[in-house]
């Protein structure tokens, strides 16, 4: 368990240090234009994974407008950042919020240092995309939200990071954090590998990436949240979700290179619950 976490720890440092956006400085017009984000130059490189990932009605179904303030956890490579912060920019706000870094395990002391400072990265390279000063990009470790930030976020997405949450035992935490930087009325996305129902422990998390429906609810609502409804749209059927080398096994990752990579292309990427919670009052 705790190889995986240093693992997990890792992967993380090295994903969010890894966040390029080109320049924006002539595309502030496509502020609350999702069709005109989801088809400009910036995302030439994710426009393959819209297949699998279904932006616009994922958005849709969480029900985000343009003059919202909307958090992403984890932003990662920057997928989903490429698509939130451009549409966000000009009416609504965006937050990006990480684990503390303080409470992990490294693998080194490179890997702790791309950690530490991924706030200062992530201002930089946002504040340089989209022509703002840095220091006025919101970007935080979840431990260090400024108190006058606690009820104002609209929405908190929270996409393909359950099982890296549950894996750090970052659960209890990261959702009371969550809980309370939304406003009273304020929900959360959840975008998650899923497994099947009947799914052994053995089967999912922590080694695998996949977590059971039921789960991931039963743990929001320990958290005061509600369901707010769900959604099959990035549901992948084709997805067995046993995999022994876990959701990595299938693209994007693809962990075991071309051996079987026809079969795991085929496939796609995973089956996933698309989930919406209300903060419970």
């Amino acid at each position: 368990m705790r190889h995986l976490l240093k693992l997990t720890a890792a992967a993380t440092a090295l994903a969010l240090g890894a966040l390029a956006v080109p320049a924006l400085a002539d595309d502030h017009a496509m502020g609350g234009d999702l069709e005109a984000v989801l088809a400009a130059d910036l995302r030439d490189d994710d426009r393959t994974r819209d297949q699998y990932r279904h932006p616009a009605e994922t958005l849709e179904f969480f029900q985000i407008k343009p003059d919202m303030t909307v958090a992403e956890w984890g932003p990662g490579g920057g997928w989903y950042t490429r698509v939130l912060a451009p549409y966000l920019m000009g009416s609504g706000n965006y937050i990006a919020l990480n684990a503390d870094s303080d409470g992990r395990d490294y693998p080194s002391r490179a890997a702790e240092a791309r950690s530490k400072g991924w706030t200062e990265q992530f201002r930089s390279t946002y504040g340089e995309a989209m022509g703002v000063d840095p220091d006025a990009v919101n970007a935080y470790e979840i431990d260090e939200l400024p108190e006058e930030m606690a009820g104002t976020a609209d929405r908190v997405l929270i996409i393909r990071s359950m099982h890296g949450l549950w894996n750090g035992n970052a659960v209890d935490s990261t959702l009371k954090a969550v809980r309370d930087l939304l406003a009273d009325d304020g929900m959360v996305g959840v975008v998650q590998h899923r497994a099947p129902a009947d799914a052994s422990f053995a089967d999912v998390n922590p080694a695998r990436g996949y977590m059971r429906q039921a789960d991931v609810v039963a743990l929001f609502e320990l958290h005061g949240f509600e369901l707010a409804g769900t959604s099959e749209v990035n549901a992948n059927p084709k997805d067995p979700a046993n995999w022994e080398g876990g959701v990595w096994t299938l693209p994007p990752t693809l962990r075991f290179g071309d051996e079987n990579r026809a079969q795991y292309e085929a496939i796609g990427e995973s089956d996933r619950m698309t989930l919406l919670f209300r903060k419970r009052q």
